[in-house]
């Protein structure tokens, strides 16, 4: 069982890999941090109590506000999302957010758990950041780092040379890149890939007529209202894959080391994420610092996720 930390901007599919987090029998989900993206900072803070309250867990995973802004840039909202909730009124949570900091809860939780504890970040790196320049050690003291992020070396869903989370936060994504954490990415690559699901396959979950499969058929409309618009047949869930595959690693086919790096000078190439797969050394010798999915077993994942929908509340 893994103890987690979820680093989000909490929109549909976070909330996804939420349900994830709290449901997933191989999770022990310890926080949920909050960071700037997606959409109203206010509405995320929201939408993780919200996803919390649907799943049956008020008042067990605590939720702690961090980064309201990107650390050198303006904001930057998400179009795909509406209001991250599915643009409907959901009963109001009864838990609160905490007073600290993400950023201190994070190195406060590491410092308890040393090597014990591993962090799952779906939104732009701005907490993780913060959390280094608190304690330069985070990364010795963390297991393993996920991160939904980036493209590998293909068209992004913001610009043609970068995907959203590294777009809206260049600099705090290759600062984390560069310190030493054990990193496995899932890109919108191989989300495009393996991981946008059909209408035929969101009417089998609407069909299961169970509070989850409400929940999450709510949520997900506007994403895949938006996707048709801009020819993607169906709705993508790079966030809740990452979860997925974090908790269950027998759905991974196939994965490389790569250097990672991530482009904060050029505007044109601004949150660009150089994937560099050769063994060979670059002229500037670097290590590979980062594993990268390549392959998944994408039938396994939505029928993995469906069985967590199916579960009753507790």
């Amino acid at each position: 069982m893994r103890k987690l930390i979820i680093d989000t901007d909490t929109a549909a599919d976070d909330s996804f890999a939420l349900l994830v987090g709290l449901l997933h029998p191989q999770a022990d989900l310890k926080a949920i941090t909050i960071v700037a993206g997606n959409v109203d900072f206010t509405q995320q803070v929201q939408n993780a109590l919200i996803t919390i309250d649907q799943a049956g867990r008020s008042g067990e995973v605590p939720v702690f506000k961090g980064a309201t802004d990107p650390l050198t840039r303006p904001w930057l909202e998400a179009s795909a999302h509406g209001d991250g909730k599915g643009n409907v009124d959901w009963p109001q949570p009864r838990q609160l957010p905490e007073s600290i900091h993400a950023a201190e809860a994070i190195v406060k939780m590491a410092n308890e758990n040393p090597g014990d504890l591993d962090i799952l970040a779906i939104g732009p790196l701005t907490n993780i950041a913060l959390a280094l320049a608190l304690d330069r050690d985070l990364p010795k003291k963390i297991g393993e780092l996920w991160i939904m992020g980036g493209c590998d070396n293909s068209i992004g869903n913001v610009t043609a040379a970068a995907e959203y989370n590294f777009y809206v936060d260049p600099e705090a994504a290759q600062m984390v890149m560069a310190t030493g954490f054990d990193v496995t990415i899932v890109t919108w690559t191989l989300t495009l890939a393996s991981a946008t699901w059909t209408s035929e396959q969101l009417g089998a979950i609407r069909d299961l007529e169970t509070p989850l499969a409400h929940f999450f058929s709510v949520l997900d409309t506007p994403n895949k209202e938006y996707n048709e618009s801009v020819g993607v047949p169906g709705s993508t869930h790079p966030d809740s894959l990452t979860a997925m595959l974090m908790v269950e690693p027998s759905l991974i086919l196939r994965s490389s080391r790569r250097r990672v790096e991530i482009e904060t000078q050029s505007n044109l190439t601004r949150g660009y994420s150089l994937m560099d797969p050769r063994e060979v050394r670059r002229v500037n010798g670097k290590e590979f610092n980062a594993t990268v999915i390549d392959e998944i077993d994408a039938l396994g994942f939505y029928t993995r996720f469906v069985e967590l929908l199916s579960s009753p509340i507790r």
